[in-house]
Formats: structure tokens, sequence, C-alpha cells
């Protein structure tokens, strides 16, 4: 199995919003992914962009990706915030994930950010389980706060 972790592309974006569209089925909101292709096209590859990604290609195909954006913290700084991360189901514990999430915080220290900071569902078991094996810090304190404008 041919295991390659590259930036995303323009051209990616139709195949990440399938694996978005997976996450949302798994996290079981799939009625809550609404962005559009062109929407989020020109928000990770116009002129000014907000986030980045890496994808994983396993055998010449996108099979899974980690999307994220900076993040500011008064306390710390600039840190990135890990939106989604995602290896698709099926192709899960051949090694993509802990690749892609290797990956993922070679770019912040690269980036001189201060902190990595992402959630994870308090029912993602596996997730939990594959984040404590990096010894993260998930903390159950904080309360997410939400205001939806349409």
């Amino acid at each position: 199995m041919q295991i390659n972790i590259r930036r995303a592309e323009r051209s990616d974006c139709k195949r990440l919003l399938e694996l978005i569209h997976e996450l949302a089925v798994y996290e079981k909101a799939p009625e809550e992914v609404t962005v559009t292709l062109s929407h989020f096209e020109e928000s990770g590859f116009g002129s000014n962009p907000v986030w980045w990604a890496f994808v994983a290609e396993i055998n010449g195909k996108v099979e899974g990706f980690a999307l994220y954006y900076i993040r500011y913290s008064t306390w710390k700084g600039q840190c990135l915030y890990l939106e989604d991360f995602l290896v698709t189901e099926q192709l899960r514990g051949n090694g993509a994930g802990k690749l892609l999430f290797d990956r993922v915080i070679q770019e912040a220290k690269e980036k001189g950010f201060k902190r990595m900071v992402w959630q994870v569902l308090e029912w993602n078991e596996p997730a939990i389980h594959f984040y404590k094996k990096y010894d993260a810090n998930l903390d159950p304190e904080w309360v997410n706060g939400t205001l939806d404008f349409h």
C-alpha cells in the first residue's frame, strides 16, 4: 500500500467535500454540511485563503485529509486549529492517520505556532484513543458555544 502525504491542491476540493460528508455522517450530522464547492475552493485557494490542508493519497486516491486554520490565543499567541481530520473508514488502521497527524504537527512547529488545538466528540473512542497516543490533553472542562447566522 502506497501512502503519500502532500499539501492539498484546488483540484482536491471536490474529493475533500466527499470526505467531509463522510465525516459528518460518522458524527451523526450529515445535514449540517451546507458549504458549496465554490465557497470551499475560494476559502482555501482564493486570493485570501483562510484554511490549509494536507491529504493522504493511498494508492493514488485521496483517502484522508487534515484541514486547519490559524487561531489566535490571547494567552499563547498563534495556534494551529485542526478543524477536520479523517481517514476514510475502510482504510483506517494502515498508518495513514499517523502520517497525516505527524505532518500537521510538523507544520505547526515549522510555523512557530505555540500549540495545536482540536475538538473530538466525547463518544468517539477510536479518535480519543488515537490522540492519547500523543499524550494530548483532552479537556472536558470547556463547553462549546456556537451562533449560526442564516
